[in-house]
């Protein structure tokens, strides 16, 4: 199984941006000399003082310039906001400055009523998921050069290294956009942190839809990646502990709170006490919103929740209050599942 991460930029307890950003290349480069296969960064807005990843085009820029082979992506950028062609442009850019190793995650998501009026997005649209298609279609072509040649486009050329071009990916928490990405023949990432009961759903629907691609930037077969939220240390207890933080968050969240992350006492204290380990076994059908555990038992769930979807690839996400903890966590999974080190 092959692991990647994807990094909101937190931003620590007292810091700032700046902080938040240093702490992304360091996992980054941490990442890469473990042997994980990518980095994504996220998109969020008006996210207050808690996360500083709005902007991942240049952040990725950043890393590029930091890191060696690891794979760069976006996760995501969110398409609703953006045109498909400055969008193209952008991860073009990417791959002139890191030839061969861009992801284009390619995702959608409104936010706040006053940051999406501040993008300039329009929150009605008639048909989301045709909109939503054809923006994707749209960014591939423009991409890989495939618009036909009477096209209004066909004379746009993207500037890239002339390597392998970014690789687009469909992202999504929902049946829809697996649809989508199973349409267009493109890889498919599910956030099972976001929506962790549609899973199933959203593979059986993807694969019920694939068809595959004709065109430059689409694959031949399904191919996909579930992202989860999972901390790891160096027992079940501790780490049931420290998942206690992303347990408290998600109610913080639950209940609109938005813009704090707790430390692990503040977590503990509102959810009355320390989350039960993770069982080293899940009940069939299970989706747990967060899970933890030693390197062993962590590797072991990651192994059953690939195994249920028919992926070869797990995305880690966490929510944590110290980032020493987040690096820990990525050794001792990189350890339990044995992944190489560069």
């Amino acid at each position: 199984m092959d692991l990647s991460i994807v990094d909101l930029s937190p931003v620590p307890e007292g810091g700032t941006a700046t902080d938040a950003y240093a702490n992304t290349v360091t996992a980054a480069k941490q990442a890469e000399e473990l042997g994980y296969s990518r980095v994504w960064v996220a998109e969020h807005h008006a996210m207050g003082d808690t996360l500083a990843g709005t902007t991942p085009e240049v952040l990725l820029g950043h890393l590029a310039a930091e890191t060696d082979s690891i794979r760069l992506g976006s996760g995501a950028v969110l398409l609703n906001h953006y045109s498909p062609y400055k969008v193209a442009e952008v991860f073009g850019t990417l791959d002139g400055l890191a030839p061969g190793r861009i992801d284009a995650g390619l995702g959608r998501a409104n936010g706040s009523p006053a940051a999406d009026r501040a993008l300039g997005t329009e929150r009605r649209v008639e048909n989301p998921d045709a909109e939503h298609r054809e923006k994707i279609e749209s960014v591939v072509a423009h991409l890989y050069d495939a618009f036909p040649d009477d096209h209004a486009y066909s004379d746009l050329a993207i500037p890239r290294s002339g390597e392998e071009p970014p690789v687009p990916w469909v992202l999504g928490s929902s049946p829809s956009s697996a649809k989508v990405a199973g349409q267009l023949g493109l890889r498919y990432c599910f956030a099972a942190f976001i929506r962790p009961g549609f899973v199933t759903q959203a593979f059986e629907t993807y694969r019920e839809h694939f068809e595959p691609a004709d065109s430059d930037g689409g694959i031949d077969e399904p191919e996909g990646m579930v992202a989860v939220n999972a901390i790891a240390a160096e027992t079940d207890a501790e780490a049931a502990r420290k998942r206690a933080v992303a347990e408290a968050s998600f109610q913080r969240m639950a209940r609109g709170v938005v813009g704090s992350t707790p430390s692990i006492e503040e977590a503990i204290d509102e959810l009355d006490g320390v989350p039960d380990p993770t069982p080293a076994t899940l009940e069939a059908g299970e989706w747990p919103r967060t899970i933890s555990g030693s390197p062993e038992t962590l590797a072991g769930l990651l192994e059953q929740l690939a195994d249920r979807v028919g992926v070869d690839e797990m995305m880690i996400q966490q929510v944590v209050a110290d980032h020493d903890d987040a690096l820990r966590s990525h050794e001792l999974l990189a350890e339990g599942v044995g992944i190489a080190p560069c």
